[in-house]
C-alpha cells in the first residue's frame, strides 16, 4: 500500500475538499486527485462521493480512512521511536453522554491544562455505541457510556466481550427538566399524568447491546406523548426548552449554574424511579495518563457536586 496516498486521502478527508487539502499538502490539485484514483483503484475500493460542494466518504472510505489515521499514528511513534525523538504531544480523548455534570468537569478540567503543555483535547458527545466504536476503532482512549440499571448485565457482558475495563463513575433517576416559565414549574413535584399535554424533548440515538432498538424505543421513548421532537446536541435542546413553554425533557440532575444560564429548572417525578448508570470505560491494556487522571478527578468532583443523592 502507497503509504504517501494514505496521507493524501486522510488529509482530503479531514478538508472535505480536494482543493483545501491540496493547499494544505502545497501539490497541484489535479495530482491529489490523480493521486487518490490511484489509491482507490489499488484498495479496489471508492473512498469519496464527489458533489458540488466537495467531497464525502463512502462506507467504505470511512473505514479506511478510520484504519488509516491509527496506521499513520504507529508509523509516526515508531519513526519517533527510531529517531529518538518521541512525540511530545499529550492526546486526550473521551466520547460521553449528552450530560451536563460532565461537560461542566471538562471545563474545570480544561482550566487545569499546563500552558506549557502540547496537547490535543478530543471531547465528543455522542451515544453508546459510538462512544464504544471510537475506542475499539477511532483510537480514543476514554469513555463514558448510560444505560438504565436493567441492562446492565447487557452492557457488562460486551465490554467483557470487547477487553474494555469499566467504572461506575455515578448512579441517578432522572428528573425533569423544562422553562421556568413552563407551567409544570409551579409544581415542585410533577406526577407522570401532567406530562400528557406537553411536547417531549428525547436524544435520538438510544442504544443496548443484544436489544434491538425498536424494543429500546419502547421503553426509553414510550408511545405515551402525542409530540416529541428528537434532537442530537445539548445546545439544541436548551434553546428549546427554554424557548418554548410546552416543552420538558428526562435528564440527569443538572448544574445550578447551567439552570439558571438557560432560565430552566428541573423537578422529581416520583412516578418514574427507573435508576440510570454512567460507567467510564477504557481498553483493557491501557494505562491511564496524567491528562486522563486529572478529567477522572474533576469528573467525580462534579459528580459529587451536582449528582445529588435527593435525586
Amino acid at each position: 500500500m502507497n503509504i504517501v496516498y494514505l496521507k493524501y486521502a486522510v488529509a482530503a478527508a479531514n478538508a472535505g475538499s480536494l482543493s483545501k487539502a491540496a493547499e494544505e499538502l502545497y501539490i497541484a490539485q489535479p495530482n491529489l486527485s490523480r493521486a487518490i484514483k490511484e489509491f482507490e483503484k489499488e484498495l479496489g475500493v471508492t473512498l469519496f462521493e464527489r458533489t458540488p460542494k466537495g467531497i464525502s466518504l463512502t462506507a467504505e472510505g470511512e473505514r479506511v480512512i478510520s484504519f488509516g489515521k491509527k496506521l499513520l499514528r504507529s508509523i509516526d511513534e515508531f519513526e519517533g521511536e527510531i529517531s529518538g525523538k518521541k512525540q511530545k504531544k499529550s492526546v486526550f480523548s473521551i466520547s460521553v453522554p449528552r450530560a451536563s455534570y460532565i461537560s461542566h468537569a471538562f471545563a474545570d478540567f480544561t482550566t487545569g491544562l499546563d500552558k506549557d503543555m502540547k496537547c490535543e483535547i478530543w471531547y465528543e458527545e455522542t451515544n453508546n455505541l459510538r462512544a464504544v466504536n471510537n475506542i475499539l476503532e477511532k483510537d480514543y482512549k476514554l469513555g463514558i457510556i448510560r444505560y438504565a440499571d436493567r441492562y446492565d448485565k447487557y452492557f457488562k457482558a460486551m465490554m467483557e466481550e470487547k477487553n474494555l475495563c469499566y467504572e461506575l463513575i455515578a448512579e441517578f433517576r432522572y428528573v425533569l427538566l423544562m422553562s421556568k416559565d413552563c407551567p409544570l414549574a409551579k409544581k415542585e413535584t410533577v406526577r407522570y399524568s401532567d406530562l400528557a399535554d406537553y411536547i417531549q424533548i428525547a436524544h435520538a440515538d438510544p442504544y443496548v447491546p443484544s436489544v434491538s432498538v425498536s424494543e429500546i424505543r419502547k421503553e426509553e421513548l414510550p408511545e405515551d406523548f402525542n409530540r416529541r421532537i428528537y434532537v442530537f446536541e445539548r445546545a439544541s435542546q436548551f434553546d428549546v426548552l427554554s424557548g418554548n413553554d410546552e416543552t420538558f425533557m428526562w435528564v440527569a440532575p443538572m448544574p445550578t449554574e447551567t439552570l439558571e444560564r438557560y432560565g430552566l429548572v428541573q423537578r422529581v417525578c416520583p412516578d418514574v424511579d427507573r435508576k440510570y448508570r454512567d460507567l467510564l470505560i477504557y481498553p483493557e491494556r491501557y494505562r491511564l495518563s496524567p491528562l486522563d487522571k486529572a478529567f477522572i478527578t474533576a469528573l467525580c468532583e462534579s459528580k459529587r457536586k451536582y449528582v445529588k443523592e435527593e435525586f
